[in-house]
């Protein structure tokens, strides 16, 4: 498994205090008061704008991020992040209408850019993902707010902090 790398800054433009990351971090208040900006040198991470992996979420992938607010559209500064292991092996997903693993059922190992076109499905509350890791998004196309999804059970999204959010698109997370 390739390590990640993730330096983040309390300040835009990479100014400030720096914390360097490695790994998850359910808190970063504990190392840095705040967080604007990060560079990525190594793998792939998703940040949250609230502590332990809940809230608003954006995949960051090697690169450099000076002004994280504004780029990604979070309300705050990152508050924690989750490294993500590259997969290389199947992918495989089963998306439900409804928490709980209840009303329509499909099974997923590609991506999908519009679950109501490709299943008429009128939306995703709960899934397994039982090979890869997910990105799912709450507009069709792969737009809108995200949520990584790791191998597991999602009886409902809500206990992932996305409260009235529907899901009309997912993708893979592949190879940089």
């Amino acid at each position: 498994m390739t390590m990640g790398k993730i330096i983040f800054y309390e300040d835009r433009n990479f100014q400030g205090r720096s914390y360097e990351c490695m790994s998850d971090c359910s808190d970063m208040t504990s190392y840095l008061s705040r967080c604007h900006s990060c560079r990525v040198e190594s793998g792939c991470f998703m940040v949250y704008d609230r502590p332990n992996y809940i809230g608003n979420q954006y995949l960051m992938r090697r690169g450099e991020y000076a002004d994280s607010m504004s780029m990604m559209g979070m309300r705050d500064c990152i508050r924690s992040c989750r490294m993500i292991p590259m997969h290389r092996g199947q992918f495989k997903i089963k998306i439900y209408e409804r928490e709980n693993f209840s009303g329509q059922m499909n099974e997923l190992k590609e991506d999908c850019d519009n679950i109501t076109e490709r299943f008429r499905m009128s939306d995703c509350q709960s899934c397994q993902v039982v090979d890869g890791h997910w990105l799912m998004y709450e507009q069709p196309h792969y737009r809108g707010k995200m949520m990584y999804l790791r191998p597991g059970e999602y009886r409902s999204f809500r206990d992932q902090g996305m409260t009235g959010t529907r899901f009309m698109s997912m993708r893979r997370i592949m190879d940089m």
